[in-house]
């Protein structure tokens, strides 16, 4: 079942690759005699879908979870190993899908605007005032 991505891109089934294993976790007696944990497998360095722009932007942000080129995403939340797939599935979509993202817009920074300004002391002046209220009068 190959992976849908996004409308633009595609990971084909032939190109991930799954291992099971015994998952700790929910499911009694039925978790130490059934392999239910999930690790999907995908190269990114090797994969014949991607661009080069791609590849470069995907080695770029998702360098720390990467090793040797290859992405891992384990998923071992329910007791079903078809339902711990689906979701290991949507984990890797969604880490595909944000590490291709485009940048978000730069923020340009912009001053307070006066009467932001005159707010802003005239409450400091009020709590000063106040505080200054809650003291005990001077020996004088």
């Amino acid at each position: 079942m190959d992976l849908e991505v996004s409308p633009a891109l595609t990971i084909p089934a032939s190109e991930l690759g799954w291992r099971f294993s015994r998952s700790s976790g929910p499911g009694g007696q039925h978790v130490n005699t059934s392999d239910s944990r999930v690790e999907l497998s995908w190269n990114v360095a090797g994969s014949a879908v991607l661009s080069d722009g791609q590849r470069m932007m995907l080695v770029a942000r998702l360098g720390r979870r990467l090793i040797t080129g290859v992405i891992t995403v384990t998923a071992s939340e329910r007791r079903s190993q078809l339902r711990n797939r689906e979701i290991a599935l949507d984990k890797l979509a969604e880490l595909v899908s944000e590490g291709l993202a485009p940048d978000a817009a730069h923020r340009r920074p912009t001053k307070p605007t006066r009467g932001s300004d005159r707010r802003r002391l005239a409450t400091k002046q009020q709590r000063s005032a106040t505080k200054r209220q809650r003291q005990r009068p001077s020996a004088e």
